[in-house]
């Protein structure tokens, strides 16, 4: 469970090719000071399980699955990264409930950038439009935002300095992907509603 909150940019330094899946290393400080093997950290937005770490470093095994549905593949050395780690039951909830199980990739469309903030614009599957409102939440490559317009395909949420310069959202170009996942509470009230609005329940 995470918060949306990124601790730190970390920096790709390996990327070792399996097969059917990716050994990935990250170099990080802040991460890393108080994290053991096992361990769970959100690279942008996807959570991973520590499985080797040094002073300066930390590795993970990327399965198939990740691959396939969020932007973990495409990571090159060099690339910066979104981190945070589990949120513990005395930190502050500064962003929203985050589980760090990417819903599906989305990519920026456009950037309108402003005196103290930048606007930008992201499309998304057709079939997250539901999950999202206005003055929602949203996790956009690991880190917690706030929707400013909900579309049916596009949403754009709205970057503040600080955001723009500790996170990846500061350096995402057009036609990037990024890692997106809804609130799950809207998910679990969708479930939920079901019960209450299909036939059978209906007729009794």
């Amino acid at each position: 469970m995470f918060t949306g909150i990124v601790e730190e940019l970390g920096t790709v330094t390996a990327v070792e090719d399996q097969g059917d899946a990716v050994r990935l290393t990250i170099a990080s400080e802040v991460t890393l000071s108080d994290t053991g093997l096992g361990d769970s950290i959100a690279v942008n937005g996807c959570c991973l399980t520590v499985a080797e770490r040094t002073d300066t470093t930390w590795t993970a095994d990327v399965m198939a699955e990740t691959l396939a549905k969020t932007s973990i593949g495409g990571l090159a050395v060099g690339a910066r990264v979104n981190l945070e780690r589990a949120v513990t039951a005395e930190k502050r909830l500064g962003g929203h409930i985050v589980q760090g199980h990417v819903d599906a990739v989305g990519r920026v469309v456009a950037r309108t950038p402003s005196e103290h903030w930048e606007v930008v614009e992201i499309a998304m599957p057709a079939d997250l439009g539901r999950y999202l409102v206005d003055k929602g939440s949203i996790t956009v490559d690991g880190t917690s935002l706030t929707v400013v317009e909900a579309g049916d395909s596009t949403f754009t949420i709205s970057l503040i300095p600080e955001t723009l310069a500790r996170t990846t959202l500061g350096l995402r170009a057009v036609g990037d992907e990024v890692n997106l996942e809804v609130d799950i509470i809207a998910k679990h009230v969708e479930k939920l509603m079901r019960a209450y609005t299909s036939p059978s329940d209906k007729e009794n």
